[in-house]
């Protein structure tokens, strides 16, 4: 028997959606501002990501066991009560070291959303729809991290500043003046509360995982590592987000340290447009996959990003501000192709198999962090050549996934 559809809830998964981007993604136009505020080297910077991404390391399959336990509705409240209590430690007690623990505390709430959030949506849209409100929550997801820049650059040149309406007169009373970025961890906090009432207030239906969607036995765990292909795919999840964070975190502060560009305003433009970029990439990738091989489009695409951060790394400060952005555009293919290449290679055990696939989400706390690390050596341009690394296993993904069940195209049947 079918679940029936509940538009309000499926509003309220794609609410969910925006909120992991608006919080996870701001980061990058962060890194300048935390650097100048701490006095931090790029080293010690790279360990901002580091901290936020490493959580979904420890996080996911945690996350998977507590809600086949406790269900949807309590998860997602604790992610988010977790989140609150991240974002509101920071801004009373603000300093390099509790900045690394609030990005910590932030990163489980957040992951623990990531593992809810696509079953629910699944019951509450209907399975027959899933395909479509997947791609919608991709958009909410790339808004989010589109806007969420723009109002950091808001609120950085107006706090403190002859401007007046409610929300700057109440942070100017909140975010002292030499920390403007900080507002936005005022804001993190109350949107992050407001969502706790609302979650709370609703009513949740009962949610019957899938077998792809259930965290196996450690039996499954150990059969599943016997295989050489489940590193291989944990190195493909691994190598996609950090080369996503990898260039996300250091756009705005390469731009500032090669081409004096200002973080406030030209940098968090150029990450507000990767970002935004990537969701007009997704959608594109949607139609590419209806008519080639995913193995071809993810070749292509990845082909296209070396170009883009050649250009971005090499090139003048008006080619960078372009290329940068479009890494994000040929960005935007690679994690679904590198998941359902991955999920259609095995035979069983998917919901344990995804699980493993979803810790080399924390690539996007290792390659920033390398990054930063060489940055103090060799400079960032050079220590940005790693991306090169990350882009090249991606493309070799090309060429040796043997897929059990290929993409359909129009024309073609899946095989």
């Amino acid at each position: 028997m079918k679940n029936k559809r509940q538009p309000l809830l499926v509003a309220l998964v794609f609410l969910v959606f925006f909120v992991i981007s608006f919080l996870t993604n701001i980061l990058g136009p962060l890194v300048p501002d935390i650097i100048d505020s701490f006095h931090l080297s790029l080293g010690l910077a790279g360990f901002l990501p580091f901290s936020f991404f490493v959580a979904y390391g420890v996080m996911s399959i945690p996350a998977g066991i507590l809600t086949e336990k406790y269900g949807e509705k309590f998860v997602l409240i604790l992610s988010f009560i977790l989140a609150f209590g991240g974002a509101i430690v920071f801004v009373f007690f603000t300093s390099f070291g509790i900045a690394l623990f609030s990005l910590f505390i932030i990163g489980l709430g957040m992951a623990m959303l990531q593992v809810v959030i696509n079953p629910l949506l699944r019951t509450a849209g209907g399975e027959e729809h899933f395909a479509f409100n997947s791609v919608m929550a991709q958009v909410f997801f790339g808004l989010a991290s589109f806007l969420s820049p723009l109002l950091y650059s808001y609120l950085v040149q107006h706090i403190h500043t002859a401007d007046s309406n409610v929300l700057l007169d109440t942070l100017n009373k909140l975010v002292p003046a030499d920390l403007k970025w900080v507002s936005l961890y005022w804001i993190f906090a109350v949107i992050v509360l407001l969502m706790v009432i609302v979650i709370a207030l609703v009513k949740f239906p009962k949610v019957e995982l899938k077998e792809d969607e259930k965290i196996g036995t450690f039996a499954n765990f150990k059969e599943l590592l016997k295989s050489r292909y489940t590193l291989l795919f944990f190195l493909g999840t691994f190598a996609y987000v950090g080369t996503e964070q990898g260039i996300a975190n250091w756009i705005s502060k390469f731009l500032q340290i090669y081409h004096k560009q200002s973080p406030e305003t030209v940098g968090a433009s150029a990450v507000s447009r990767f970002w935004g970029l990537m969701t007009v990439g997704c959608l594109l990738g949607l139609v590419l996959l209806k008519l080639f091989d995913s193995r071809k489009v993810l070749m292509i695409f990845t082909a296209g990003a070396m170009i883009s951060l050649t250009a971005a790394l090499f090139g003048p400060v008006g080619v960078a501000i372009i290329a940068f952005p479009l890494c994000g555009f040929f960005a935007s293919v690679m994690w679904s192709i590198v998941i359902s290449l991955g999920l259609n290679s095995v035979v069983s055990n998917h919901g344990t198999f995804a699980g493993i696939l979803c810790t080399g989400i924390v690539g996007g706390a290792v390659v920033p962090l390398v990054i930063g690390g060489l940055s103090d050596y060799i400079g960032l341009k050079a220590a940005m050549l790693l991306l090169y690394i990350t882009l090249a296993y991606l493309f070799s993904m090309g060429i040796w996934a043997k897929p059990l069940v290929n993409n359909a195209v129009f024309g073609k049947a899946a095989t």
